[in-house]
């Protein structure tokens, strides 16, 4: 039986989860393969009761689950992973009925203190803004942090790697001095129409999320699960991948859009498909972190919990 452990040392609390055996392989072993590491702890901002983190897992970009539910109805405690890189546990009620497929479940003694954690969690990412980090090794393991290195054929794209791991490593637990400045306003291109602060953090969180989860991690896939030739894949990493970095880095992400044009340069030279799907790996890992810092440092006090939409445009009679 293999099991791990999540702990947020920040909020004195901790949980056991046990790993399913023989069911979701594919996801399963690349969590274990990735253990141990640290991760800022997210929540669920849209779908309900549960809690999520980046693990610096490659290979979940491209696991296909052999077995998969309606995340709704589970029971709590139900632990889940998913392509777009979330370690995600159900503590409540969920709205959103997407089919993910369960890793394990928390172990049953652990189970009365996940509302509580869960509430915690929630103040801190859509309340008071202190992040939290989640430490996940396997139970009876050595603590630690970092993010395994993809192998590679040729000498630049080795070294190239090797930088993209060292900035996840750091981005996992620690928002970048470029996302800070961004989210106190400080925009040395000028970005911001009329001095605004809050319209390009949407439009940096709208770039980011898609980029990871969608752009990254859809070329991923088919480098690895089809025979799309390597020719067409770099194509589309161009098409795909340039424009939206290349704004990103406008916004001030200046170091998402300087490796972005490394990695496009290099697989435009190489002749390895491995290559490839290392490089693109590493980079999803890495803007996937860069996403849950965006929401973690949003300023959703803006909202506050009690507001409500109010159309201030009416719908035409002839519309």
């Amino acid at each position: 039986m293999r099991q791990i452990e999540i702990a947020w040392q920040s909020i004195d609390a901790k949980v056991r989860i046990t790993l399913d055996e023989g069911r979701n392989a594919q996801l399963v072993e690349p969590l274990w393969a990735s253990l141990p590491y640290q991760t800022l702890q997210g929540h669920a901002l849209v779908a309900g009761d549960c809690i999520y983190h980046v693990p610096p897992a490659h290979d979940l970009l491209h696991a296909v689950p052999d077995h998969k539910v309606d995340r709704k109805i589970q029971p709590d405690g139900t632990v889940f992973c998913s392509a777009v890189q979330h370690l995600t546990i159900k503590y409540g009620d969920l709205t959103e009925p997407m089919p993910t497929a369960p890793i394990g479940s928390v172990v049953p003694e652990d189970l009365d203190a996940l509302p509580k954690i869960g509430q915690m969690v929630w103040d801190a990412v859509h309340g008071n803004g202190a992040p939290i980090l989640a430490q996940v090794r396997r139970v009876d393991g050595e603590a630690g942090h970092g993010v395994r290195r993809m192998p590679a054929e040729s000498a630049r794209a080795r070294d190239l790697i090797e930088r993209i791991a060292a900035e996840t490593e750091r981005v996992l637990i620690e928002p970048t001095d470029e996302l800070i400045d961004a989210h106190e306003g400080r925009f040395a291109t000028g970005a911001g129409t009329k001095d605004s602060v809050l319209t390009t953090l949407v439009c940096i969180n709208g770039e980011t999320r898609p980029l990871g989860y969608v752009s990254h991690t859809g070329l991923v896939r088919a480098a690895r699960l089809t025979d799309v030739p390597l020719s067409a894949l770099v194509e589309m990493a161009k098409i795909l991948l340039v424009k939206p970095t290349e704004f990103l880095g406008y916004c001030g992400l200046n170091t998402l859009w300087d490796l972005t044009q490394e990695v496009v340069t290099v697989i435009g030279e190489t002749t390895s498909k491995e290559d490839f799907i290392a490089l693109l790996s590493h980079m999803a890992t890495y803007t996937n972190a860069l996403g849950a810092w965006n929401l973690q440092l949003f300023p959703w006090e803006l909202g506050g919990d009690t507001w409500t939409f109010r159309p201030t445009i009416t719908r035409s009679a002839h519309a």
